[in-house]
C-alpha cells in the first residue's frame, strides 16, 4: 500500500470584487447550495454536495476582467463544467448570468461564457 499524499488539490479561489455575489451566480449556474460565508464574511465558498470541487471567492478590490481573446488582460485559467445538453446548459448559464463569449461551430462539443465579472468558463459536452 501505498503512502498518502502529503499534498491534495483543496479548492479553486477566483478574485473577484464582490465574493458573494459572484458565489451566488456559481451555485445557481451549477445548482450548489448558497455560499457559506468565512474569514469575517470576506470570502465566499461552494461545496459540491456530491463531493469534489470546492469553489472559493476572494475580495479583489482592484478586480480587472481578463479581456480574452484579447491578450491585454489574459485569463490565467478557467473552468470547464461538464454538461449532458448542452443547449439546454448554455440556456441557463445565460439565464443566470453569464455572457457568451465564444459559441463557434468549429468545437461543438464547448462553449465559452464569462462568468459577472469576466472569468471565462466553458460547458463541455464531453
Amino acid at each position: 500500500m501505498s503512502a498518502p499524499a502529503l499534498v491534495t488539490a483543496g479548492s479553486v479561489v477566483l478574485d473577484c470584487p464582490d465574493p458573494k455575489a459572484l458565489a451566488d451566480f456559481y451555485a445557481a449556474l451549477l445548482g450548489w447550495a448558497p455560499p457559506e460565508l468565512i474569514y469575517d464574511d470576506t470570502w465566499a465558498r461552494l461545496v459540491n454536495p456530491a463531493g469534489g470541487m470546492v469553489l472559493e471567492f476572494q475580495p479583489a478590490p482592484d478586480y480587472q476582467a481578463p479581456t480574452w481573446p484579447d491578450p491585454t488582460r489574459p485569463q490565467m485559467f478557467h473552468l470547464d463544467l461538464r454538461v449532458l445538453d448542452l443547449a439546454a446548459a448554455a440556456e441557463h448559464a445565460v439565464a443566470v448570468g453569464a455572457t457568451p463569449l465564444d459559441l463557434s461551430d468549429s468545437h461543438p462539443a464547448f462553449q465559452v461564457y464569462a462568468d459577472p465579472v469576466g472569468h471565462p468558463f466553458c460547458l463541455c459536452a464531453c
